[in-house]
């Protein structure tokens, strides 16, 4: 992979992981600022009233969603290193992220968040597009 595209997927996980710790930022009062900005936009509505559970879910998303992104990254750069052997890494990392797409859309549709598409689809475009310009689902010839 050229260092173009290998510069485009550690930007990509590293925009995902900022988001994973502004998600976690809104587990405390102290540090939801950011979260409360977020979901206020995507809802059009009001700021949201985070209650104690609420909060406790929120905390558990962002530390699952930075999980997630760092064990993406290890797997990336194993897939990267693997060259055109890698192809099946990248075939699980790209479905992976079609279905938190299909299933984070869907319901963000369905609970009145469906502005949250739009970073969702920014999300994914990017992946896709760096899966699609580096051309690491080739098959070789």
């Amino acid at each position: 992979m050229s260092p173009f595209w290998q510069a485009w997927f550690q930007l990509w996980l590293v925009s995902m992981m900022l988001f994973a710790l502004v998600v976690a930022g809104g587990a405390l009062p102290a540090t939801d600022a950011p979260l409360r900005m977020g979901l206020t936009l995507v809802s059009m509505g009001p700021p949201p009233d985070l209650t104690p559970a609420g909060r406790f879910m929120i905390g558990i998303l962002g530390g699952v969603f930075l999980g997630w992104m760092v064990m993406f990254w290890l797997v990336l750069r194993q897939a990267t290193a693997m060259g055109s052997a890698g192809r099946p890494l990248w075939i699980a990392g790209t479905i992976g992220m079609l279905a938190w797409y299909a299933l984070d859309s869907a319901l963000s549709v369905a609970t009145g968040f469906g502005l949250n598409l739009v970073p969702n689809t920014l999300a994914l475009g990017m992946f896709l597009i760096g899966v699609a310009g580096s051309k690491v689902l080739a098959r070789e010839p």
